[in-house]
């Protein structure tokens, strides 16, 4: 019989716990066959806590894939389109990439181009459609999820299809789901455009246009592909960045989702996404950091949301050091994942909401600062609403500003906000 002992300020920790197991088993996410022996004998192994494997071997790089550049195509079959209106040709890409940490790693895309023949100036233009993912396991990674005809998660990106722009989707966190890890979202984003503009089969030429874009997890992907161009793939011809509802800074999302809505799920799932990225922060774990790590590693966005519901379990009730913000190690990987520090070379257009009581508007203003200090063109809007809704009224926007730098308009010149 397994006795536990609860008491100090995480008394309720375990209790929470069991809740998130509950979650967990009702979704389906729970990849080991005996739950409750992987909740009461945690394994504290790092294998045990990324996604599991789809067992599709189209996702194994072959053996000399580090020796490529990145943006090399490893191989490609017909895939999905999701819930679509237009004839499109879709084609899944497994792609060599860079990770945070500048080892070669596997990503997957997703291209999307329509049938129609391209009637205006130039080459057909191409967007990079960021999802946002925000989630852990392999199963609510878009390229799985366009698999499905009546997916429509992914239904914004009707939008450029219906005017004839091919469209890229990459699973942006990576090999190993690593939700919240900009630099290795970047790195995959620029590294899917990479392959795709250098396939003549694709009928995507180098000197392809190119927007990137995206909303809340997206638009980290998406800011730092912004970011990263001019030094990782300056030969990729980037027109401009959209993007809204950025969680540009990580440290800053503490106050307003940990432990404390049904936000925390997601804030959890973002922790565990970063460490995946960097296990350093893994040492940190006490058991039921180890438990939840385990139990939610498969989960999709929908489920991390119903689990802050079910169990807001703030980060602090699974470590055991008490400030665990204030150690070096963690001040050096919230610094290196904080959108701002190098100005993009390409107009931005970037919105947010004025209530956002999860991605804080301040972390939108600070960006903006930071970057119009760094010479940046930024068209800076704030939306009335909160996160969701502006999700929704910042689309009309957004697809406007697009379609004016495809159509090589100008920017004002500078930086300018409105709202």
């Amino acid at each position: 019989m397994v006795r536990w002992r609860l008491r100090g300020r995480y008394a309720g920790t375990v209790l929470a716990l069991v809740g998130a197991l509950a979650v967990s088993a009702v979704a389906g996410t729970s990849a080991r066959a005996d739950p409750i022996e992987q909740f009461v004998t945690p394994s504290g192994e790092y294998s045990g806590v990324l996604p599991t494997p789809l067992g599709d071997p189209f996702y194994t790089p072959p053996p000399d894939f580090e020796s490529q550049p990145p943006g090399t195509i490893l191989t490609t079959r017909p895939s999905g389109t999701g819930l679509t209106f237009f004839p499109l040709n879709s084609t899944e890409l497994l792609i060599r990439s860079t990770d945070a940490k500048g080892r070669p790693v596997p990503v997957v895309a997703t291209l999307l181009v329509p049938t129609a023949p391209w009637t205006g100036p130039g080459p057909r233009p191409l967007l990079s459609f960021n999802a946002a993912i925000d989630s852990l396991g392999h199963k609510c990674a878009p390229s799985y999820e366009l698999k499905s005809a009546l997916e429509g998660k992914l239904w914004a990106a009707q939008i450029p299809l219906s005017k004839g722009y091919a469209v890229i989707v990459p699973d942006h966190q990576g090999p190993r789901q690593a939700y919240g890890a900009g630099r290795m979202a970047g790195h995959a984003v620029l590294d899917a455009i990479r392959a795709v503009v250098h396939t003549p089969d694709f009928g995507l030429p180098p000197d392809t246009p190119t927007v990137v874009t995206g909303y809340s997890g997206g638009a980290i992907a998406t800011g730092w592909a912004a970011q990263l161009a001019p030094d990782y793939a300056p030969e990729v011809n980037l027109v401009g960045a959209a993007f809204g509802g950025v969680p540009a800074d990580f440290g800053m999302l503490l106050a307003g989702m940990d432990g404390r809505n049904a936000a925390s799920g997601v804030f959890l799932a973002a922790t565990l996404g970063l460490a995946r990225e960097y296990p350093e922060m893994l040492g940190l774990m006490n058991d039921n950091g180890w438990r939840l790590a385990q139990i939610g590693k498969d989960m999709c966005m929908s489920s991390a949301g119903f689990a802050g519901v079910v169990a807001p379990i703030p980060v602090q009730a699974l470590t055991n050091v008490a400030a665990p913000t204030e150690l070096p190690m963690i001040k050096e990987i919230l610094a290196d994942n904080r959108m701002g520090a190098t100005a993009p070379k390409v107009p931005v257009f970037l919105y947010h909401g004025t209530h956002d009581p999860w991605v804080p508007l301040a972390g939108a203003e600070n960006l903006y600062a930071d970057w119009c200090r760094g010479g940046a063109e930024v068209d800076f809007e704030v939306h009335l609403g909160e996160h969701f809704i502006v999700g929704l009224s910042g689309i009309p926007g957004a697809n406007a500003w697009i379609d004016d730098r495809f159509a090589g308009r100008p920017v004002t010149p500078g930086c300018t906000r409105l709202g």
